[in-house]
């Protein structure tokens, strides 16, 4: 199965972000993420490897999971974490600030991160970018994805544009 969504109906529906991580604040990184998630839009963060926490979080922070066995508690020091796994870090951010639903899970899906600053076959569908870590004054996804240009296959017709006389002519 192909991670490019390029030519399907999904890809008109929903835009794809682009968001570089690099120096920026865990937590008010995660806040814009989990806005843009929760609006239906797919967001791809790079360079986690190289985001930042506030305050004494680099020390204090603990990560914690549980096997459901008597004693599998599991603690992971967020500078281990970092090493490790750099993704789960953002991702159990942003998880934290979506609402507690069963939709959570399937929000979640439309978050990719990458530890470094190649995005693979998925930066092909990307529409928008903001690499200072704040969504622009004018974001609007239902507008962006009305205004992309979109590419059909052949033989099918794009019901959204407007027929006006001189799209006849």
């Amino acid at each position: 199965m192909s991670q490019a969504v390029g030519n399907t109906a999904l890809a008109y529906a929903r835009a794809w972000h682009q968001v570089d991580a690099t120096d920026r604040i865990l937590g008010k990184i995660a806040e814009k993420i989990a806005l843009v998630i929760d609006s239906g839009d797919y967001v791809i963060v790079t360079n986690c490897k190289k985001i930042r926490v506030s305050g004494r979080k680099d020390e204090q922070l603990v990560y914690r999971k549980h096997s459901m066995y008597p004693g599998e508690l599991k603690k992971t020091p967020y500078q281990d974490m970092m090493r490790k796994k750099p993704e789960e870090i953002i991702r159990h951010a942003v998880s934290g600030m979506l609402p507690k639903t069963k939709l959570r899970d399937r929000r979640l899906e439309r978050l990719r991160i990458f530890p470094g600053g190649e995005t693979g076959v998925l930066g092909s569908n990307v529409l928008r970018s903001w690499f200072d870590g704040t969504l622009p004054k004018d974001w609007n996804s239902q507008q962006l994805v009305r205004d992309s240009q979109r590419i059909l296959p052949a033989g099918m017709v794009d019901k959204s544009v407007k027929f006006t006389r001189k799209a006849y002519d």
